[in-house]
Parts: structure tokens; C-alpha cells; sequence
């Protein structure tokens, strides 16, 4: 990335009609989009409808079982309202829509800002740019961040407070859904309901709004390339523009969109708790050569300072422990560190 004035993808590519050179892969490492697999179901669609009553028993089943064979799975009736939804989709397209000026504001390549735009992954350490702009906001605890937020509203239509409620809103659904479902992988572990919960300390959450543009030639780039995610698990937030990828038996599947579902997927940390029973799968984001993208995956993790391990109820002499214990502090930094050119990180903490 050159010095001086930050370039935002979705300038470029509005007075670019090609890929520019430092967004192509090598030709090895390219998507192959002619290869891609549609899911036909094969991504498992649970109706949490019932999850809190006499139902919870089957339905913890259904999620332990997508953990254990996919790593993702889809929910419906998961409680946040569509008004909701709704608003977050709107707000998000509408800053990516502002003027590059406004945008600019909030810009920032500093990975330890909590409230921050900018662009691809690591412009600092990356050699090949992705086809993605975002913005960044850590969202719990709220009040601790929601002052760092954007504060240019999204449209003429919304002034600002609205703006903020509405993602706000959406931040404090997404919590509690994180919530219930690590304790229904808490209890499909046979764990007890809140091991989880407190293994994550004091608890983190943030969120990535991002934007990907039209691309002329998709078949030389990604939005995102494959890659496992540091945290315990990820809630996606998406359009109806698909674009997510998961690789499931060594074939890419296209996940697309439901309206009002979410995708949901285990990261790294579940994997080390669960003590390699369930996977953090590799999934990737591709581009569209004539639409703009939205997706907003939610990433709830332990704090900084809790310590992540297996789980020792986990561990017996048939099943021994994989991992070190570790600071997810360190964890992070080196996922970070290592950016997307490495898949996943896990390989550093075996024992």
C-alpha cells in the first residue's frame, strides 16, 4: 500500500475498469469459481424456536452435530427482530455510500484502534491486497465504544442518534444470541451450560462491516482469502448478494444468502476448548463482477486476559490434551501478526 493518502478500494474501482495488479493472486491460489459447489442443504438450517423449553435437549443435539460435522450451520427464529436487521443492512450500505471525504474520517491502518475504516486485511504486512473495504466497531461493552462510532449519519434521511440506535440495537441482539448458543455448546460438550462463559473472563465483541464492490474480473481475486477465525464463534449478517464460501471435504461449497437467517460458524476457540471435537472450518469470501456486497459477521471472544485451554473434563487418557494453555491476547497477536497468508494459527499452540 502506498504512503500519503489512503486509497479505499471502492474509489479505485469506481476509475478502474481492470483488477490492479497488486489485487491478483497467483494463478495457483486464485478462487476457480468454475469448481465452486452449490450447499443444496448441505449447510444444516436449525430453528431455534423452542431452544429455551422442552425442546432444548434435541435442539443442542442439532447444534453439537453441525459443530462436530461442519463447523457451520444456519438459524432461523433466532430472535432478533427482521426491523432490526432491516436497519443495520440500510445504515451499513448507506455510509458505504457517502462521499470518500466523510468516509475518510474514520480511516485508520492501526489494528488497535477499536472504531476503525479501512481496507483489504493488513495493508501494513500484506503483499496482495483483497477485494474488501470495512469498517471496523468493538461493540461490548457498549457504552465503552459507541462514542467512537461513525459520527456522520449514513443518509440525509436518519440523523445521527437514530443511526447509532440501530446498529446499537443490532450489537446488543447479536450478543444475546452469541450467548445462547455458547451454552448450547457448552451442554453438547457435556459441559456445564456456563463453562464457556466463563472461560472467556470479562468477554469481547466486535463486529466488521464489509463492503465489497462490483468486481470486472472475480475470477482473479477474493473479497477474502480462506481462513479459520481466532474467536469462539462468528455470527454472519448478510445480503442477498452471495459471496461465502466453506470448504467442506476438501470442495468449496457456496452458501447462499436466506433472508432473515444466520450463518454461524465456530472459531479457534471453541476448537481448543472442545479439544479438536469440533472444527474451525476454512471459508473464504468471493466478489460479484456486477453487484456490491454487504456482510457483518459479529465475532464474540474471550477477553484479552482470560486463558483458553481444553477443557479438562475433555481430557483422559484416550483423548490427551492438544493444546497449550495461552492468553488469548497472545492468540490474537499472532493471528494478526501472521494476517491471511497463514490459514489458521492453531499449529502454534499444540503441544
Amino acid at each position: 500500500m502506498a504512503t500519503g493518502k489512503p486509497v479505499l478500494l471502492s474509489d479505485l474501482v469506481s476509475i478502474a475498469s481492470y483488477v490492479p495488479s497488486n489485487y491478483i493472486r497467483p494463478v495457483s491460489a486464485r478462487p476457480k469459481l468454475s469448481e465452486v459447489l452449490s450447499s443444496d442443504g448441505s449447510i444444516p438450517l436449525i430453528d431455534l424456536q423452542g431452544l429455551e423449553g422442552p425442546h432444548r435437549s434435541s435442539i443442542v443435539g442439532e447444534i453439537g452435530q453441525a459443530c462436530q460435522t461442519h463447523g457451520f450451520f444456519q438459524v432461523k427464529n433466532h430472535g432478533i427482530p427482521n426491523k432490526v436487521i432491516d436497519g443495520t443492512l440500510r445504515v451499513s450500505k448507506e455510509f458505504f455510500h457517502l462521499t470518500e471525504r466523510e468516509r475518510l474520517k474514520n480511516y485508520s491502518d492501526d489494528p488497535t484502534k477499536t472504531t476503525r475504516l479501512s481496507t483489504s486485511f493488513n495493508v501494513r504486512t500484506e503483499t496482495v491486497s483483497s477485494w474488501r473495504d470495512f469498517l471496523r466497531l468493538h461493540c461490548y461493552p457498549l457504552e465503552d465504544f459507541i462514542h467512537e462510532w461513525p459520527s456522520n449519519p449514513p443518509s440525509f434521511r436518519h440523523n445521527f442518534v437514530v443511526c447509532r440506535e440501530d446498529v446499537a440495537e443490532y450489537c446488543r441482539n447479536a450478543r444475546e444470541l452469541s450467548l445462547r448458543l455458547l451454552e448450547a455448546i457448552s451442554e453438547s460438550l457435556c459441559l456445564e451450560t456456563d463453562y464457556i462463559s466463563k472461560a472467556f473472563s470479562k468477554h469481547g465483541q466486535h463486529m466488521a462491516v464489509n463492503y465489497y464492490p462490483p468486481c470486472p474480473q472475480p475470477e482473479l481475486t477474493y473479497g477474502l482469502p480462506a481462513h479459520a477465525d481466532p474467536n469462539a464463534i462468528t455470527i454472519l449478517l448478510q445480503d442477498d448478494v452471495p459471496g461465502l464460501q466453506v470448504l467442506q471435504n476438501d470442495k468449496w461449497i457456496a452458501i447462499n444468502p436466506i433472508p432473515y437467517t444466520f450463518i454461524v460458524n465456530i472459531g479457534d476457540q471453541i476448537q481448543v476448548i472442545s479439544n479438536d471435537r469440533y472444527r474451525s472450518v476454512l471459508h473464504r469470501a468471493v466478489v460479484d463482477r456486477d453487484k456490491e456486497r454487504i456482510s457483518i459477521p459479529t465475532f464474540y471472544c474471550p477477553s484479552h486476559d482470560a486463558f483458553i485451554g481444553p477443557a479438562p473434563s475433555l481430557i483422559d487418557d484416550d483423548h490427551p490434551a492438544l493444546y497449550r494453555n495461552f492468553a488469548y491476547s497472545e492468540y490474537y497477536q499472532k493471528f494478526w501478526n501472521h494476517g491471511l497468508a497463514t490459514e489458521t494459527c492453531l499449529g502454534m499452540f499444540k503441544n
